[in-house]
């Protein structure tokens, strides 16, 4: 019987158990999917023409407008947010403490304020008349922290070494932090980089609550306002639009995934440069360095080879 390091493998009678249970179960979720659609027949929510509404001309435009207001939205959060957690990061990792304090606290404020509270705060405040760059600003300010935190945890897990090996070699500060932590710390958190625009994406539905005409209030516009039967379709707007999201997301994890592996294609490093072959004068470049011995006489000395 194999062993794992967290538990011990079950017995004869614990897979019984286990089997037992995984079918009990999946008969369980079947019997309330199957209750769940009885019911919403029963209501008329499933009728065709509860889906037939999507065929007309002005709820596809509605939902195209809205697409494109979502993704323009979510472009300006999404690039926002990157440039403000490089920022955050590098700030919060100073060696000067103003920076570093200044920079501490402001990922520990935003983070900890609601998105939703932000969001609204900044179209209060500041941008009443455009709730596009209230959406997006807000969205930056928030993913910007966390994206911060993501970044410095990857600076962070870049091995010491690298960095006293560049301060060695007479790198700046600044070049140490752009060409050896900042593009492995990238690499290192990419997976959790890309989790984060994709929450992002799903948090422009929070414009609504500043009257942005993105997915969600379009949804909500369609469902409130378009009766079918006397009925309003609720259901099938819910559905419709949440395949919208989940395609959304899934084609950015996919994006995700592309970038991640051409990266780990991608050829980096340095070329070791081959051996050069002998001079005229029978002087061999020992190694590809050049380097020439000379004796005492004044005479050129090959590296040592036989005969001299």
């Amino acid at each position: 019987m194999s062993a794992s390091v967290l538990y011990d493998a079950p017995g004869p009678k614990a897979r019984v158990r286990n089997r037992v249970f995984g079918v009990i179960g999946s008969l369980a979720i079947v019997g309330l999917i199957v209750v769940s659609i009885m019911r919403l027949e029963e209501k008329g929510h499933l009728d065709y023409a509860m889906w037939d509404i999507f065929n007309y001309a002005g709820i596809r435009q509605n939902i195209a407008d809205a697409l494109l207001a979502t993704l323009k939205a979510f472009a300006i959060a999404a690039v926002g947010s990157l440039v403000l957690g490089v920022l955050l990061a590098v700030g919060r990792l100073s060696d000067h403490r103003p920076i570093s304090w200044l920079s501490t606290g402001f990922i520990e404020l935003f983070r900890s304020i609601p998105l939703l509270i932000t969001i609204y705060a900044v179209w209060v405040a500041f941008l009443t008349d455009y709730s596009m760059w209230a959406l997006a600003l807000g969205l930056s300010i928030y993913n910007g922290c966390v994206q911060a935190e993501v970044l410095r945890a990857g600076i962070n897990s870049v091995p010491k070494g690298q960095r006293e090996a560049a301060y060695a070699l007479g790198m700046s500060k600044t070049q140490v932090m752009t060409y050896v932590l900042m593009p492995q710390a990238v690499r290192a958190m990419l997976p959790t980089i890309i989790s984060q625009l994709v929450v992002t994406l799903k948090d422009t539905s929070l414009g609504f609550i500043i009257l942005y005409p993105e997915l969600l209030y379009s949804a909500r516009l369609i469902a409130s306002n378009t009766q079918v039967n006397g009925q309003y379709p609720y259901v099938s707007v819910i559905v419709v639009f949440g395949a919208i999201y989940i395609a959304l997301c899934l084609a950015l994890s996919a994006l995700a995934t592309w970038i991640e592996k051409r990266g780990r294609k991608a050829k980096t490093g340095i070329k070791v440069a081959g051996a050069e072959p002998p001079t005229a004068d029978g002087a061999a470049n020992a190694g590809g360095t050049g380097i020439l011995i000379t004796g005492a006489d004044g005479s050129a000395d090959g590296g040592g080879g036989p005969g001299n």
